[in-house]
């Protein structure tokens, strides 16, 4: 791999590492001394420039940060998830300390997700089995959605800010309508089994849906797919990475990604094509996958012929097996983190792990096709 950056976090292990919203020379990495067991966090802002990646402000936390998410209506603005369950509001003008607290949550903070659509408000998940949403202005939260179990990944639906997800410890996939009742299951209105296979547990390669992938397991992180807006991928514990469209809930996945070796710990779908998106893993490696949704997948004159049954059925029952674009395995320890730059060309990536590195680079030089 040609062009590749690296920042180093030293004493620190990075869990997350976002692009800012607003600059794409600017990005934040949440990390934790004693790989989040025990002691302090660091928040670095990082700057990109001729003279590489250079540390623009960090911020000390007393304990571990294990998520981040910059602020949709202020661009100096940041905030971070918590081992003590607090989240901590800073900005980049404002000092060394967080201009607003919120500790609400009983258990771990474990992920923040600010909403992109009405940009007044953001959400946080926890291990303590709820979902919070606040305001950046109200140390008080607005409003609990109770998920029962730890809840390890929180996200605003990309293009309907009313719409939460959230993905747990018990492999199901929830979606909260803040729009309908209160009193309505505090506003849950879907469930997926995350596990379930498919009608026809047929892949379009030929191969029967594995059995390991229809066992109930952890589910790690999820991402909303930036074009589609009814599909979302969640990867987890048993190292499959699997795409549901929403709006058939009983139908199980729509395409998995198979390959990696060890849990997927970070997913992210790219802002600049709608079938690409990229994972990072225990297996420390970043993979940048296509979901095969696009109308002419590379390679599709290389796809075995469909199974008897599939034939029979239209082939519209067999799971779709998504292709690995390529795999950067440059990091030396658990890849904990991913994102995309939302300008330029559209292939750089940035990745963190605990090898306490945070390494820029050029996500083309893997693509294929």
């Amino acid at each position: 791999m040609a062009s590749m950056l690296e920042f180093r976090t030293p004493g620190f292990n990075p869990y997350a590492v976002k692009y800012s919203p607003y600059y794409d020379s600017r990005l934040a990495v949440a990390a934790s001394a004693n790989y989040g067991i025990v002691g302090n966090g660091r928040l670095f802002v990082l700057g990109l420039g001729p003279a590489g990646i250079q540390p623009e402000k960090t911020f000390d936390t007393n304990d571990a940060l294990y998520d981040l998410a910059w602020s949709e209506i202020n661009e100096n603005q940041l905030v971070v998830a918590c081992g003590d369950g607090s989240l901590k509001l800073f900005d980049l003008a404002a000092g060394d300390f967080p201009v607003m607290n919120f500790a609400e949550h009983k258990r771990e903070a474990f992920s923040v997700c600010w909403n992109p659509i009405a940009k007044d408000s953001f959400i946080s998940s926890s291990w303590d089995g709820t979902i919070k949403i606040w305001s950046p202005s109200r140390p008080t939260s607005l409003k609990t959605l109770p998920v029962g179990n730890c809840t390890y990944s929180a996200c605003f639906s990309p293009t309907n800010p009313a719409i939460i997800s959230c993905v747990s410890s018990d492999s199901h996939i929830r979606l909260f309508d803040l729009r309908t009742p209160v009193s309505a299951k505090y506003h849950l209105t879907t469930v997926i089994p995350a596990h379930a296979p498919p009608a026809l547990p047929l892949l379009s390669t030929g191969q029967a849906f594995p059995a390991a992938a229809a066992a109930p397991a952890e589910i790690l992180t999820h991402d909303w797919n930036k074009y589609r807006d009814t599909v979302l991928a969640t990867g987890g514990v048993d190292r499959v990475v699997r795409t549901f469209d929403v709006r058939n809930p009983a139908g199980g996945p729509t395409g998995l990604l198979l390959g990696h070796e060890y849990a997927v710990r970070r997913l992210a779908w790219s802002p600049h094509a709608s079938d690409v998106l990229a994972s990072a893993s225990y297996d420390m490696t970043v993979r940048v996958w296509s979901d095969g949704s696009a109308v002419s997948p590379p390679h599709q004159h290389q796809q075995p012929p469909l199974p008897p049954q599939a034939q029979a059925q239209g082939g519209s029952t067999v799971v779709p097996v998504g292709t690995q674009l390529g795999v950067m395995n440059r990091h030396s320890e658990f890849a904990t983190g991913v994102d995309w730059c939302l300008f330029g060309t559209g292939g750089w990536l940035a990745s963190a792990g605990w090898d306490q590195r945070v390494l820029v680079w050029d996500a083309h030089s893997l693509l294929r096709g």
